[in-house]
């Protein structure tokens, strides 16, 4: 697939399907190691597991088998399309195997680390990192064309338009649903879920406890 899936509506990209946030889903330590070898293979040895592992509770609650009432599919939620763009753009992942939790887990890293180099300004390098993690979950969810839209919009009403929270998060042209979904999705992801796995002992840090 190309660039223009991100101009697709984002309930055909990804769903978050709802997880429990009262604490880490016992069958997510069968998955610690995995995922920390994976973080730090893509991210270096100061990549943020406990980031990952969030998401992957926002996602699918750690259940591989999972299947959203859009199509999503597997322990990141892809949608068949993106699955198959990600294993195209990088071969190196293999076929793209959605329900697989290791192929899952691999292609979801490798995406985010995708996406924040796309929304990382080139000319900005003092972005909080919060705010960089909440672009990049912005994209994930929705597509990064949105988030570009959406910081356009942020500048022209007078905001900063390379900081998330309070700025660029106010200013959407998508549909109420969606604004509603994608705003709640970083949102939860780092200042709920993170903390839970950082107090849990994943490794990395929360990048927006400071």
């Amino acid at each position: 697939m190309r660039l223009v899936l991100w101009l697709l509506l984002p309930a055909l990209l990804f769903s978050c399907a709802p997880a429990n946030a009262q604490g880490v889903p016992g069958n997510a330590d069968r998955y610690q190691r995995d995922l920390t070898r994976i973080v730090q293979q893509e991210l270096g040895l100061d990549g943020s597991v406990a980031v990952h592992a969030a998401q992957i509770h926002q996602e699918s609650g750690w259940r591989p088998g999972v299947d959203s009432p859009v199509g999503a599919q597997g322990m990141a939620q892809f949608m068949p399309a993106t699955a198959t763009w990600i294993s195209e753009i990088y071969p190196d992942l293999g076929q793209a195997a959605p329900y697989s939790p290791g192929w899952a887990m691999r292609a979801m890293v490798r995406y985010d680390r995708h996406i924040m180099e796309r929304v990382k300004p080139w000319y900005a390098r003092d972005v909080p990192e919060c705010d960089l993690w909440a672009f990049t979950l912005s994209g994930y969810n929705g597509g990064p064309g949105w988030v570009s839209r959406d910081r356009r919009l942020a500048k022209a009403a007078g905001h900063n338009p390379d900081l998330w929270w309070n700025h660029v998060e106010h200013f959407t042209n998508r549909a109420d649903w969606a604004k509603r979904e994608n705003r709640h999705y970083p949102r939860r992801i780092l200042l709920q879920l993170t903390p839970l796995y950082t107090r849990a002992g994943w490794q990395g840090s929360d990048p927006c406890s400071r």
